[in-house]
């Protein structure tokens, strides 16, 4: 008979104990309230109040100090509320000061009657100088009915009015209209009777009020041939004669001998 030897079963290894959380009951869930939303309404709500109480605390304030709270004196602010009297103090030095003024003193009635009076003489002598002179114009430009604003019998000049209008003749058709006073470039119409009566020995300045002012004013009958034609719209030429005239007329046009036209009046050149 074998006899084993009996071995010991090797000693268990020490383990760690793990402790397990048992599971929590939990008992009967609890809903939480849910907040609403704040309407439009409610916000309103709560401005108006907090403005209210704001309202009130204003008004309380100078209440509570009127009727003496804190540390006012409530019989000084009781007086000065009923009384509503007030004390001005000024000092000598300023009541002393004199109140100054200027010399100005407002015109009376009869000043201003006799101002607006002298004002209107003015002005009426004004106008009756201005009527005046423009009468004696009118009666100037309008020799054919008024005889009296031109020189009876006028003297003739030292020239041959027959040879300068021959002399203006050759001119005729040849010379263009334009701003000279030499047959060379143009004639303007001013420019053509400075020349003309310069070859004779008179000389004529430029413009035509200019030339007018250099002769006498004829009556139409006593016209005579060499004599001022002056336009008082601003133009001149010469008269031919037999109810002609030779002038350089407008530009495009060369000088011409037409017959007379329009309105007009005789100057006589008494040189």
């Amino acid at each position: 008979m074998v006899v084993r030897p009996v071995v010991a079963p090797p000693a268990a290894k020490p383990t760690t104990a793990v402790a397990v959380a048992e599971p929590r009951k939990v008992g009967p869930s609890i809903r939480l309230p849910r907040l609403k939303k704040p309407t439009k309404k409610g916000a309103v709500s709560v401005v108006v109040m907090t403005f209210a109480a704001a309202l009130i605390a204003t008004m309380a304030l100078p209440a509570y100090a009127f009727g003496g709270g804190g540390n006012f004196d409530n019989g000084v602010a009781t007086d000065a509320a009923l009384s509503g009297n007030q004390t001005l103090v000024v000092p000598d030095a300023s009541a002393a000061l004199a109140v100054s003024r200027d010399n100005y003193v407002a015109p009376t009635t009869e000043q201003l009657a006799a101002t607006r009076e002298a004002a209107a003489a003015a002005v009426r002598a004004t106008e009756a100088a201005a009527a005046a002179e423009a009468a004696a114009a009118t009666a100037k430009t309008t020799g054919a009915s008024n005889n009296g604003a031109f020189t009876v019998n006028p003297p003739s000049g030292s020239y041959s009015g027959a040879a300068l209008v021959a002399f203006a003749e050759q001119f005729v058709g040849v010379v263009p209209y334009g701003s000279g006073a030499s047959p060379d470039t143009s004639f303007g119409c001013d420019g053509l009777t400075q020349y003309v009566f310069g070859a004779f020995g008179i000389y004529l300045p430029r413009t035509v009020s200019n030339q007018a002012a250099m002769g006498i004013p004829i009556a139409p009958e006593d016209a005579q041939a060499g004599d001022l034609m002056i336009y008082p719209i601003g133009h001149v030429g010469i008269y031919a004669g037999d109810g002609t005239m030779i002038d350089s007329p407008d530009w495009g046009r060369f000088v011409e001998h037409r017959p007379v036209w329009g309105s007009y009046y005789f100057v006589r050149i008494v040189a």
